[in-house]
């Protein structure tokens, strides 16, 4: 194995590797925030066992600065693309919560352009700053988070939209109508 890791090719497998790692730490850690215990663990096994033969082969080369740069490479980079793989993967559940001036309407409006859509929808009356307000809040998977913020955002472009994580949730409708159905919808609305 010592023969892998010297010149030229040990910096790139432990750029490589580092990749690897760090990525599957950013899976591991998003996994444990949603509660899936066995996928952490055993993501965390993977991640540890590819760490270790990374880490101890830039040890042996500490005096080289190709070694020294691959392993740091590979952790920017590894960074970089655990952020990338994590937003793919878009695991969990979100409330979509947007809040919008009363008086124009639009709260209604794009409440029930989502409930068209197939989307689950609680509007509640509040006050703002400049008067009367509609709060809808909206909890989906996290891959919808977007689809719903544009459609509020198509119906009422002055809206001020948050989008938190549910650690968990009980009951209710979570889930758009499927693809066909919300095509239906569209083409009645045109």
């Amino acid at each position: 194995m010592d023969v892998w890791f010297a010149l030229p090719y040990g910096p790139l497998l432990i750029f490589a590797m580092r990749i690897v790692d760090v990525s599957m730490g950013a899976v591991r850690i998003l996994l444990m925030m949603r509660g899936r215990r066995g996928g952490a663990a055993a993501v965390g096994f993977v991640e540890v066992l590819i760490w270790v033969v990374a880490v101890g082969n830039a040890m042996q080369h500490l005096s080289s600065p190709y070694h020294l740069a691959g392993y740091a490479g590979g952790f920017a980079m590894g960074t970089y693309v655990g952020v990338s793989v994590e937003r793919a993967l878009a695991l969990g559940r979100v409330v979509v919560r947007a809040i919008l001036p009363a008086p124009e309407g639009t709260g209604r409006a794009a409440a029930q352009l989502l409930r068209e859509e197939g989307y689950a929808v609680t509007e509640m009356e509040g006050r703002g700053r400049s008067g009367p307000v509609t709060v809808l809040n909206v909890v989906v998977a996290r891959r919808h988070a977007s689809a719903v913020a544009e459609r509020i955002e198509s119906v009422a472009p002055a809206a001020f939209i948050t989008v938190e994580e549910i650690r968990t949730s009980r009951g209710g409708m979570l889930r758009p109508l499927p693809t066909s159905q919300a095509l239906k919808n569209e083409q009645v609305r045109k």
